[in-house]
């Protein structure tokens, strides 16, 4: 048997700190956690950089160094700094060491890097190696070339030679959120398909539970399948809380993709062993014909200023839709004629259908709406320029032309704010391999000595 504890759904987001001291109490084999995904776009992988504060993820990481010092077994982390991007990895490496000279506290540190080289993918396409994900974008060597950063997902045998180095704690830099949770079992010759269901299920830790904010889970593993327990004093696992994850984040709930097979639920068998825990049995791991990590890449897409006006009057409120279309039409065609071309004007519709866009079939306003005004240029100047172009529309500007002039409500002045560079993900690929390690470097280093 392994038992992996799960402090909570990622570092940053805090968790039941009780909750955790009754895990540690259970004498996990490991500690694992999450540190990001791509949950918040692409801004982080293109700029290499984490959406959490450095200081909350530093007191957290502390006392998940604390709490693995206690329990005397390995600390693990995916997806450091939010993107996994080698930049983001430094990052955190960099507050490890702060915290084990705070602590005095002697550690050896594995660090596995998933960045690419544009250069070296661009030989992969060539050679036929990377394939398209559906649906993907148009994949070519100018993309490759293009992206600030490149990160290729991790697995459970990355995650294993990090492992066998013996090391205290593991910083990983971008992984498959189930990798970090499977890597020691399956290592340890557990179940492999209850292994991989377990791991999608404790990805979120708590999430699986009827209390997701309490964060720590405990999963059981061993050669039949796997238990889920929850450590918060009020939280329960029950058949349907943890059947539902595979939901999660995943278009078909009975099957997951892996570097090196899937995940087939399709026989998996859910028990109320009591009122807290869940056991699982039945799920199968099938072995592919050829070993792929996905690539996720991001580039710049340009500069962007954003405006936000209010609309109240029930009459522009009725014709939100062609008063913004007929804005977006003369403030392009004034600002084509001043600027030239190359930039694009975008309005979304808040309280109206500024989440789904066209797919919101039953979308319907109330007492006002607010309008965002996005511009995206090639360059910041030219962004801010037509946003002030944009302005004196969304301010002032009538339904029909014989009405009198209509003011608006901005609510900041000026309105326009500078968002500064924006990002857009551009890879949605496989990148076959002959070795997992091919496209990962693995270092050590020992701290406090």
């Amino acid at each position: 048997m392994v038992k992996v504890l799960i402090p909570s759904g990622a570092l940053g987001l805090g968790y039941d700190r009780a909750a955790l001291a009754r895990g540690i109490s259970e004498k996990p084999d490991i500690i694992a956690i999450d540190g990001g995904s791509t949950d918040s776009g692409p801004h982080y992988l293109g700029t290499g950089t984490s959406k959490y504060a450095r200081g909350s993820t530093k007191a957290e990481w502390r006392e998940l160094m604390e709490a693995r010092a206690e329990a005397g077994v390995p600390l693990i982390i995916g997806t450091a700094g939010t993107c996994g991007a080698d930049s983001a990895v430094d990052w955190l490496v960099d507050i490890t060491r702060e915290i084990a000279s705070d602590l005095d506290m002697k550690v050896k540190l594995a660090v596995l890097k998933s960045g690419q080289r544009p250069d070296g993918l661009i030989d992969a396409l060539g050679q036929g190696k990377i394939t398209p994900l559906n649906p993907a974008p148009e994949i070519s060597e100018d993309v490759l070339a293009s992206c600030s950063n490149i990160v290729a997902l991790a697995g459970a045998e990355q995650i294993q030679a990090a492992i066998d180095t013996g090391a205290d704690i593991v910083i990983a830099g971008r992984t498959t959120d189930t990798a970090i949770i499977s890597a020691l079992p399956l290592a340890r010759g557990c179940h492999a398909g209850g292994v991989w269901h377990g791991a999608k299920i404790g990805e979120c830790g708590a999430l699986a539970t009827t209390a997701p904010n309490s964060g720590t889970i405990l999963i059981e593993f061993d050669a039949e399948g796997f238990t889920i327990t929850p450590m918060g004093a009020e939280a329960r696992a029950t058949p349907h809380t943890v059947s539902a994850h595979m939901l999660y984040e995943n278009s078909n709930p009975d099957i997951l993709y892996e570097p090196g097979g899937h995940l087939d639920v399709t026989g998996a068998k859910y028990e109320a062993l009591d009122d807290k825990r869940v056991r699982v049995t039945g799920s199968e791991w099938v072995v592919s014909d050829r070993y792929t990590v996905k690539l996720e890449g991001a580039r710049l897409a340009g500069f962007q200023t954003v405006s936000l006006v209010t609309v109240r009057d029930p009459r522009y409120v009725a014709n939100i839709r062609a008063w913004c279309d007929d804005i977006v039409t003369k403030a392009t065609a004034k600002a084509s004629a001043r600027v030239g071309e190359g930039f694009e004007i975008e309005l979304r519709l808040i309280g109206l259908d500024a989440t789904l866009g066209d797919l919101d079939s039953a979308a319907k306003a109330g007492t006002e709406v607010g309008v965002l005004g996005m511009v995206t240029a090639p360059t910041e100047a030219l962004s801010r320029e037509v946003a002030k172009v944009l302005n004196p529309y969304l301010l002032h500007h009538p339904l029909t032309e014989d009405e009198e002039m209509p003011t608006f409500a901005f609510p900041f002045s000026p309105p326009e704010v500078n968002r500064g560079a924006v990002y857009e993900f551009c890879l949605n690929h496989v990148l076959e391999l002959e070795n997992p390690m091919d496209a990962f470097a693995l270092t050590v280093e020992e701290l406090g000595a």
